[in-house]
């Protein structure tokens, strides 16, 4: 009887297995290319990395009709440094992303796991310059405003509606999870996007309490503390508020946009204790950025980009404040469907004084802070898309 109920268990695996294994997609993204770095850390640089427009992955997605119009979907997706193998994403399996939910046709999706904030969802993916043709050397001034996906958010249960005459909305909700304190380390997020036509746009918001937790360092194995000098100061704050908003414009071969950001560390002082952090800054440090970009598709294979950002942190702590320009172009050719070359270039500029009260300097994303008020970077990669 039981070899009976044994067989009958194994059969049912095969079957679901075989069931599911048809409806699992292996896909991916290998990218590699060379930089030169006009001051990195007090010198000239050249070096290979992985990733930068489109970081290097592979993932698995997948679904099942349950009928009614009702799916289940999944997705695991891992990030990885195709110079040397490690893992990306501070050393976790799927750092990505890695949920699973329902999918109606009617109702929208709800889905759970390590997922995108709200503000990359309906802006950054499609509406930034970063997101669209240039990866983290053009991201706005540290990417505090996650537009270019530094973070990704933990424990979270997500939303996202069908769209309706071209306009969707969507919400997340992550959870803190620490024990008699059901706000620490949480955070949420709300936005609309509107896609018809030639126009796309959206707004959305996003709020991670303990940010320099919750954010910053939910990694297998979390970093010391944030790098950039543009923010990591205010690694005492009790919350980052991130408010984002765009439009993109295609007209023919051309296409042209622009986007604003307001990030704000609030409630600084709250966490003293965090690496970086100076204890004794109090109040909020807000950071505004203004971008407006512009690309043309010459032929089928050939297009070419340009960006422009301004980057402004109000006063803090009685401080001055500091600035931030960069300038960017870029270039894309295609050999076929799956495999490109691009060329990319950005120069930052940055006067004032960083988050910690020193003089500033520029600190372009994704590359180790000049010594001096101004970094340039020139990009040549390949990328295979799989």
């Amino acid at each position: 009887m039981k070899m009976k109920c044994a067989a009958t268990v194994a059969l049912a695996l095969t079957a679901g297995a075989a069931e599911a294994q048809s409806s699992v997609t292996l896909y991916g993204i290998a990218e590699v290319g060379v930089n030169y770095v006009s001051n990195g850390g007090g010198g000239r640089q050249f070096n290979m990395v992985s990733g930068e427009w489109y970081g290097s992955r592979f993932g698995l997605k997948g679904s099942e009709d349950l009928g009614g119009g009702l799916t289940t979907i999944f997705r695991l997706e891992n990030g990885f440094d195709i110079t040397n193998g490690k893992l990306g994403q501070n050393g976790l399996l799927f750092g990505r992303a890695a949920y699973v939910g329902l999918d109606s046709r009617q109702w929208g999706t709800i889905t759970l796991g390590r997922q995108y904030s709200t503000v990359f969802d309906f802006v950054g993916a499609n509406l930034v310059a970063s997101g669209r043709w240039g990866g983290g050397f053009i991201a706005h001034a540290g990417d505090v405003d996650n537009l270019n996906n530094t973070f990704r958010v933990n424990s979270s249960i997500k939303y996202q509606s069908v769209s309706y005459h071209g306009f969707t909305f969507g919400g997340l909700y992550s959870f803190g999870g620490v024990g008699g304190n059901f706000a620490r380390n949480s955070g949420w997020g709300a936005g609309i996007g509107y896609a018809q036509g030639p126009l796309q746009a959206g707004i959305a918001f996003t709020d991670m309490r303990d940010p320099f937790i919750s954010a910053y360092n939910n990694g297998a194995n979390a970093p010391a503390g944030i790098t950039s000098p543009i923010y990591n100061a205010y690694a005492s704050a009790g919350s980052l508020k991130i408010l984002a908003s765009g439009a993109i414009y295609q007209l023919g071969n051309l296409w042209f946009g622009g986007t604003y950001s307001n990030a704000r560390f609030t409630d600084l002082g709250r966490d003293p204790g965090n690496p970086g952090a100076v204890a004794a800054l109090r109040g909020t440090a807000s950071l505004n950025t203004y971008e407006a970009d512009l690309g043309y598709q010459f032929t089928p294979a050939l297009s070419a980009s340009a960006a422009y950002y301004y980057t402004r942190r109000a006063s803090v702590g009685g401080d001055e404040g500091a600035t931030y320009n960069q300038y960017s172009l870029g270039a894309d050719y295609l050999l076929s469907k799956r495999t490109d070359f691009y060329i990319v270039l950005s120069y930052q500029t940055a006067s004032g004084v960083n988050s910690n009260g020193k003089p500033a300097v520029a600190a372009l994303n994704f590359l180790t802070p000049a010594t001096v008020d101004h970094q340039g970077v020139v990009r040549v990669a390949i990328r295979h898309l799989f």
